[in-house]
């Protein structure tokens, strides 16, 4: 009997999806960017550590900002890097650079003692990578895996980055207690460059020729301006980009200077302030795991945008927490309706974009929540040093409901859905 050659080749096309967490191509991605993750945690420590004991507090403060000014400028630019040289290889360069420079600082650390000035040139190696490191590790999971498991990534994603803040800062004063600042530098950069093998190892999906004419089709400012015209013509990217960044504005402050002023308002002090952040940490991780097991989540539009609105409301109850063990329960719910809603934001971030597009895609997205929402920390500090925490804790959690608001009225991303 002769077999059709036609239906052969259609049969043998067909080839399961592997999921994600069983996929040794992701997994080898998820090794590298956890052990990069953990290095910078390790790092973030050594930093701070370092700059306090060569300087004062107001100098040491300083060392910790001067990351911000280059990362917060350079973003979108390190957007158009990532799309035109591809995001592998630019986190492979920018992970090497990263590793070179925290060893050679702590070489200099162990043979010398230079004061604050090779810590603040570090910082700022660091801030000026990381605009193109932070769009660039945003656009390469989609280079790495099918579009219908993009949200299980997202989930193991956030599985690293809890791991990474769990481990990291223990693993750091381990060394800072060991060797000092030039020890915790060195393990740093070793982490991070444990990283670098594990993605030259990992394969990923070439774009079409018409993409890659895409993502490089001109000057660097044009190819800036067509990126950002690409989100402001997108009908699920424009409002996307809009929730996301009302969301992030929301969150910041409370959960970050508000939660110290609210604990030394409560008087439930340090340990108690620990519990709450151990709860939100707790949440986050529960929703990244959920996303990691089902791997998908209908209706991801509609659920991230009640997740934004929920999650607005349990910020805003956090202030009126009457003890700390309702103030964790409270943190736990705040942890996984902000995990769930940041995750799913971020798989239809990666799914709608034009994958020629994605790095500047990224950048956009990350310039509002690296550059813009640190800045209403100072605003949130000063805003509860005049009225307490309870007013700017409610107007908070109504500027991040406003991203819900976004995410329920706009149609188009109402009812995005993430691929199959």
């Amino acid at each position: 009997m002769s077999v059709n050659p036609a239906i052969t080749t259609t049969a043998e096309r067909v080839v399961p999806v592997r999921p994600a967490h069983r996929d040794p191509n992701v997994l080898r991605w998820l090794g590298a960017y956890t052990a990069s993750m953990v290095g910078d945690s390790v790092y973030y420590l050594a930093l701070s550590w370092a700059a306090v004991q060569a300087g004062t507090p107001a100098q040491a403060g300083l060392v910790m900002t001067v990351s911000a000014v280059p990362r917060a400028l350079l973003m979108l630019g390190g957007g158009v890097v990532a799309d035109r040289l591809g995001p592998r290889r630019v986190v492979i360069g920018s992970d090497a650079v990263r590793c070179a420079a925290a060893l050679a600082v702590a070489a200099l650390l162990a043979l010398t003692s230079p004061g604050l000035w090779p810590l603040a040139l570090l910082a700022l190696v660091f801030g000026t990578v990381d605009a193109v490191f932070v769009p660039a590790v945003g656009a390469l999971p989609a280079r790495v895996t099918s579009h219908g498991q993009l949200a299980r990534v997202q989930g193991m994603r956030g599985l690293a980055i809890r791991f990474a803040s769990v481990v990291g800062a223990p693993l750091g004063g381990l060394a800072v207690a060991t060797g000092g600042a030039a020890a915790a530098f060195g393990l740093a950069g070793l982490l991070i460059a444990v990283s670098v093998p594990l993605l030259v190892s990992v394969r990923i999906r070439e774009l079409p020729a018409d993409d890659r004419a895409s993502a490089s089709g001109g000057t660097a400012w044009r190819d800036l301006v067509v990126g950002l015209r690409h989100i402001r013509r997108h009908r699920v990217l424009a409002p996307l980009v809009l929730a996301i960044a009302l969301g992030d504005l929301g969150f910041v402050g409370p959960l970050n200077v508000g939660l110290t002023l609210l604990a030394d308002e409560r008087g439930w002090g340090a340990s108690g302030m620990g519990w709450v952040l151990a709860g939100f940490g707790v949440g986050a991780g529960a929703a990244s795991l959920l996303l990691t097991v089902r791997g998908r989540l209908p209706h991801a539009g509609q659920v991230a945008g009640w997740s934004i609105m929920a999650g607005s409301l349990a910020i805003g109850a956090l202030a009126y927490a009457p003890t700390v063990a309702v103030a964790v329960g409270t943190a736990l719910l705040v942890g996984l309706l902000a995990g769930l809603s940041g995750a799913l934001c971020g798989a239809l971030l990666q799914t709608q974009a034009d994958p020629a597009y994605l790095g500047r895609v990224t950048a956009v997205s990350s310039l509002v929540s690296l550059g813009l929402s640190p800045l209403s920390m100072p605003v949130s500090a000063t805003a509860i040093g005049a009225w307490g925490c309870g007013p700017v804790f409610l107007v908070s959690a109504a500027v991040c409901g406003l991203g819900g608001v976004v995410a329920l009225c706009v149609p188009a991303l109402r009812r995005a859905e993430l691929p199959r």
